[in-house]
Formats: structure tokens, sequence, C-alpha cells
């Protein structure tokens, strides 16, 4: 399956914005779903992930109360909502599915900057 995520862009501190992600194919709802975030200089991290269903979702400690993870199965898509975005939230943002085996596809990426 491929992923393409879109959403990103420049917000100000304490903005808000919305990532999408969507698949190529119907195996998307196969699929557990994560996002996962690198800065410049850093490893990437991985910010949250969600179930098959979306009925479980987990995310790091730096980012629980702020963003949301979603699905639309029939759109394929899935989302992080991101608010009381911070500079330390500036890096390139990425979604990826699989299972737990782990992470076999991923996205290209989408850039995300936080600054006034």
């Amino acid at each position: 399956v491929s992923l393409v995520e879109s959403g990103g862009g420049l917000v100000q501190p304490g903005g808000s914005l919305r990532l999408s992600c969507t698949a190529s194919d119907y195996m998307f709802q196969f699929y557990q779903m994560s996002w996962h975030r690198q800065a410049p200089g850093k490893e990437r991290q991985l910010v949250g992930s969600i179930t098959v269903a979306g009925g479980i979702t987990e995310y790091v400690d730096s980012v629980k109360g702020r963003f949301t993870i979603s699905r639309d199965n029939g759109k394929k898509t899935v989302y992080l909502q991101m608010t009381s975005l911070t500079p330390e939230d500036t890096a390139t943002y990425y979604c990826a599915a699989g299972g737990s085996r782990g992470w076999d596809y991923w996205g290209q990426g989408t850039q995300v900057t936080v600054s006034s």
C-alpha cells in the first residue's frame, strides 16, 4: 500500500494543524496506522498510533492532550489533529501502516514548521 501525507505547513505557536494520510487501496482497513516525526538532527520518533477499527489510540507523552489520531476506513485516510503547537513540534511528519511486527509502509512525509 502506498501512503501520501498532506496538510503540513507553517503555523504560529499555539496554533493548530490537521495532517491527512491517504492510502492507495482497500488494504488500508486491515492495518494499524501511526504517525511519526523527525526533527533536524534527531531520530525519528513515534508520535502515536491507532488500531484497525480506530478504537484504541496511543501517544507519546509529549503530545498527549494536544494531538489526536483518527481514521476513516471508508476514505482510506488517517488524520493527525495537532493543537497547541510549539516550536518543538517542528518536524517532518510521516504516516506508516503496519501491525504488531512493525511499520511496513511509509509515506513521503510532510513538513510542519511552528514559528512566529
